[in-house]
This record gives C-alpha cells, structure tokens and sequence, in this order.
C-alpha cells in the first residue's frame, strides 16, 4: 500500500502528503479527547501572541526559568506518541495547496474505486485520522476521513488514496 496521498486537480500547487511524519507535527490532534472534550474555537495567531507576551512579562519580571520536570514531561510525551491515536485537519495541507477560485468540489479517492465528494467551502470539516493506538493505519490507511463532528468516528472513510480539487 502507498502511504503518500497527492493533492490534484484545480490546486495552484499539487502537493504530496506523508501521513507518517505527522506524529511530530504540532498540529496534532488527540483524537482520543477530541471528540469528547468541550471546545472553544480560537485564533491560532492570537492564542499565540497572547503566550508570547505572557511569556515575555514573566521573564523580565522573574528572569528566564526553566521547569524542574522538564525531562518528565518529555518523558510523558514521548509515551503519548507512542500509545496515542492522533489526526490533523485537511484545511492545514489544503491551504498550501491554493484551490483556485473556479473550485466547487472536493473529492476523496479510495483503493476501493469508491469517491466521495463534498462541496469545496466544508473543507475545514475533515479531520486526518493517521494514528491509532500509536501505531500506523496500515491495513486500511493510511490515513481515515472523519467529519470534525464526530458523526462517522465509528465508520470513517477509509483507504484514501488521493485528494482532487474539481
């Protein structure tokens, strides 16, 4: 089974993907809490001018610290990757991709011959599923397509082998 899946068609850029990289990707989501867990929706840019300068303030009042359990956390992580089930969202990959602006549809090819295709504006609804139980999706893979709902967490689509903008 191929484990690269191409972005084609109406794209400014046709752009490979290799889900096997995205473990350490900080955009990672556990898929383990996210669909149970209460959301609030947040701009990525604020969220992190915010830390910056929360950041900046604590050290020029305390001096720069480091944590006592740095090596633990690290630890901890390290452990999370390894047992943790994890997805990324499409519009990540999709935006690099540049749909031009004649786009209407996006279309999700399997292995199976099975395409499914939705309408291009919902493309902040897909979630990556590349990971489960910290191990890759190779039987059926490589990555699952789940709906940012959660409506098909229990029946994903399955063996995607291509991405087309039309």
């Amino acid at each position: 089974m191929e484990s690269i899946i191409p972005i084609k068609g109406n794209v400014r850029f046709k752009i490979t993907l290799d889900p096997s990289v995205w473990i350490f990707d900080d955009r990672k989501i556990d898929l383990k809490t996210y669909f149970t867990e209460q959301r609030v929706e947040k701009d990525e840019l604020e969220e992190y001018k915010r830390n910056m300068g929360q950041h900046w303030s604590r050290e020029i009042m305390e001096g720069a610290t480091f944590p006592p359990t740095l090596k633990t956390e690290k630890k901890f992580e390290k452990t999370k990757i390894l047992t943790g089930t994890f997805g990324i969202f499409l519009k990540h990959f999709l935006k690099n991709a540049e749909p031009t602006e004649d786009a209407k549809t996006l279309s999700f090819e399997s292995s199976t011959g099975d395409n499914y295709t939705f309408p291009i504006t919902s493309a902040d609804e897909f979630i990556f599923k590349y990971s489960d139980e910290g191990k890759p999706l190779l039987e059926d893979g490589p990555v699952h397509i789940l709906f940012k709902d959660g409506s098909n967490a229990t029946n994903p689509i399955r063996n995607i082998i291509a991405i087309r903008v039309d």
